[in-house]
């Protein structure tokens, strides 16, 4: 059966911790789907993540590619149909997956694409559902900040990554090959 792992939390490491399980997971011989929400695609694993044989999905639309705060109501629509369009690819990866052992998908931020209301809940919920309903099939991890009630009800592995000290608190903006 397929577990839910959740890594939340005001912390960094949550999006590195779901690249160590796939790299664990592709060196074991399983198959890996590495989805990222909310991410312009430039964050540096995504090279090598794919150079490893895992599929990679990042980006956004550019129409919609700014920050959630920032973005219309006409922006946040088309940014909901490109994160929804993703999470149906996820269902039928998911799907294909049934019958063979192992496996990963990783939905990193999908946690703040829920609070934002840029994706919907029902599609992760039936990926959720299908995840435990399979005998072999792959695990899903998701990321994220706030994960809701419900959502944690589902869960069967949970880490909550606490920020205690931050560089960014200071002024020190993300650096390449540390934060992305």
């Amino acid at each position: 059966m397929g577990l839910v792992h959740i890594y939340h939390g005001t912390g960094k490491g949550k999006t590195t911790a779901a690249v160590g399980l796939a790299v664990r997971s592709i060196g074991a011989g399983y198959k890996v789907l590495f989805q990222q929400y909310l991410k312009d695609g430039t964050s540096s694993e995504l090279k090598v993540l794919e150079s490893l044989g895992i599929e990679v999905e990042s980006g956004m639309p550019e129409e919609a590619s700014d920050f959630l705060w920032n973005l219309t109501n006409a922006q946040k629509d088309i940014l909901k149909d490109f994160q929804n369009h993703r999470a149906q690819k996820a269902l039928a990866w998911i799907r294909e997956m049934r019958d063979v052992p192992g496996g990963l998908l990783v939905m990193d931020e999908t946690l703040a694409s829920l609070d934002f209301k840029v994706l919907d809940f029902s599609f992760l919920e039936e990926i959720i559902k299908e995840v435990h309903t399979q005998a072999k099939g792959p695990d899903l991890v998701l990321t994220g900040r706030n994960p809701s009630d419900v959502l944690l009800a589902y869960a069967d592995y949970i880490t909550d990554m606490a920020m205690e000290r931050h560089p960014f608190e200071q002024g020190q903006e993300a650096r390449l090959g540390i934060e992305f």
